[in-house]
């Protein structure tokens, strides 16, 4: 049977790639609309996630139209994801654009070695895009993790999308040891989801005022490894156009010092929040990042504390 479902979504990619780029992006915004009004449980999380965090500013006709957005904005991302995996990438530069290149700190590390980076990375835009970087920063090796799907044809599917992009990927299950070795090395980049729901292994801090589980990977390795922590925003230009846009690097140390991973992890949620309110239907509203927050490691951390 597995095998069967995966003959027939391989066979379904190879007809969407196909279509034209807006022609995929558009017919994915419908469908993503036609799913708010069918998924019931993620349209219910994402109207709650703008009322919490936006509702002293909008209106709840205005959360509404976010919500939908939201749901066309995915569904465009997704069904676009399929074509975009299979572009080369000399022809990235029509639908794909990097900015803030020039705030990475290219100078070599006082041991003498060539640098390596961190991205605190979010689903915002076709976060899909993500691994696609490494073809604006040649000669640097990209690395995320991710966390394999329990069906095995939709596992093997995306593995196969996926593996387009000439990133390397880390299961987070499985490869740790073989992340950790990537990151020790010099000209890598590293990105890593940080705008989830961390749960029991995560540190308690606000985002949107709130108290959240928040994974403090981004910062740990980064300290751990030497790596020069950046943010980074995907930005939907319109249909079947997105820009990359890194921000000025993260201080992961002050004077020769490390910085608290609290104080680190509350600059990477505050450049998270600011890139949601440029955009706000731009983000993952359908996750609950806020659920069992008191699960969270508080770690004496008065910035968390003060938000009970």
């Amino acid at each position: 049977m597995n095998t069967i479902l995966y003959l027939v979504a391989s066979s379904f990619v190879n007809i969407v790639r196909l279509f034209p780029l807006k022609m995929i992006g558009m017919v994915g915004r419908q469908i993503g609309f036609v799913f708010y009004y069918i998924d019931r449980r993620h349209r219910r999380v994402a109207v709650n996630n703008l009322s919490n965090c936006l509702g002293n500013s909008r209106s709840q006709n205005e959360i509404i139209a976010l919500a939908k957005e939201n749901f066309r904005r995915l569904g465009e991302v997704y069904l676009s994801a399929l074509k975009t995996a299979h572009i080369p990438p000399e022809k990235l530069g029509g639908i794909l654009s990097v900015r803030g290149d020039d705030l990475i700190d290219r100078s070599k590390r006082d041991d003498g070695s060539e640098p390596s980076y961190m991205l605190a990375v979010g689903h915002f835009g076709n976060f899909e895009m993500y691994p696609k970087s490494g073809h604006f920063e040649r000669g640097y090796n990209i690395g995320t993790t991710f966390r394999g799907f329990k069906q095995p044809w939709v596992d093997k599917l995306i593995k196969s999308l996926r593996g387009k992009s000439g990133c390397s990927f880390f299961d987070r299950r499985f490869d740790g040891a073989k992340l950790k070795t990537f990151m020790a090395r010099s000209k890598t980049i590293t990105g890593l989801f940080a705008d989830q729901n961390a749960g029991r292994s995560g540190i308690l801090l606000p985002f949107f005022g709130q108290p959240c589980s928040t994974n403090a990977a981004p910062a740990l390795f980064s300290l751990r490894y030497n790596l020069r922590l950046h943010g980074c925003y995907c930005r939907r230009l319109g249909l079947g156009r997105w820009e990359l846009e890194l921000s000025k690097e993260i201080p992961t140390k002050i004077d020769g010092q490390a910085r608290p991973v609290e104080d680190i992890m509350t600059d990477v949620n505050a450049l998270y929040e600011r890139y949601i309110l440029e955009d706000p239907a731009n983000w993952f509203w359908v996750h609950d990042r806020w659920k069992r927050a008191d699960r969270a490691k508080k770690r004496g951390n008065p910035k968390a504390a003060s938000q009970n």
